[in-house]
């Protein structure tokens, strides 16, 4: 029997989710172009996720999502939408729905248990060049050498760096809000926790190529000194 030319499987991707506050285009496409340019490596090209939660029903969405184009990004879907009247008009203009996961509502339902934490930990001990990907499923991550610019580290627990962290880090990688990041010298592309991110124009001056903790605080992303 011959093989089948297709197979769809499952399988999970960590994408960048753009907030829209404002419904021109132009205005869109200006400030996701001066984003691109900040981190064009991490950027340019990159799939993302529009959150509409803000805009009105009535929004061009074929502007917007050229625009998103035009900026350098490519938009694989719309979440966020309000009501049916929004979610209508963005399938009218072709663009894929996404619908975040939401605990269905029961008077008498279950109560939620909290995943185990994470316990295992990955070690690289060597540095990681440009290029390179680190992935650490399912737990930390410590690096005890250097990372370089446009080399990426990812995890679904903490990323800990004890040398100088130039590159991208991405913890709790798969939405774990607790989780964070530990630097001994900070001047990383894109730090993010769980979604949340900053690239390197919002570190503050004073931490920059300085010892520091990332963490979530009220879902906003916070830095202290490790001192």
């Amino acid at each position: 029997m011959s093989q089948s030319p297709i197979e769809l499987k499952g399988s999970s991707f960590t994408l960048s989710v753009v907030h829209l506050n404002h419904s021109e285009p132009e205005v869109i496409r200006e400030a996701l172009t001066e984003k691109v340019k900040q981190a064009p490596a991490f950027l340019q090209n990159a799939p993302v996720v529009l959150n509409v939660a803000t805009l009105p029903s009535d929004a061009d969405w074929l502007q917007i999502q050229r625009a998103v184009s035009d900026a350098g990004l490519r938009v694989v879907g719309v979440s966020g939408f309000q009501n049916d009247e929004q979610k209508l008009s963005i399938q009218l203009a072709g663009l894929p729905l996404l619908t975040e996961g939401k605990a269905p509502k029961s008077p008498k339902s279950a109560p939620i248990v909290a995943p185990p934490p994470v316990v295992k930990t990955r070690i690289i001990s060597t540095p990681i060049r440009t290029g390179q990907q680190i992935y650490a499923r399912d737990c930390d991550l410590i690096v005890t050498s250097h990372v370089s610019a446009g080399a990426e580290l990812i995890a679904d627990g903490n990323i800990h760096v004890y040398g100088m962290m130039r590159g991208r880090a991405l913890a709790g990688a798969s939405g774990d809000a607790s989780c964070q990041v530990f630097c001994t010298q900070l001047a990383a592309e894109l730090v993010s926790i769980a979604g949340q991110y900053w690239l390197s124009d919002r570190i503050p001056a004073t931490f920059y190529e300085h010892s520091a903790r990332l963490f979530l605080k009220d879902n906003i992303l916070t830095i202290e000194s490790l001192n």
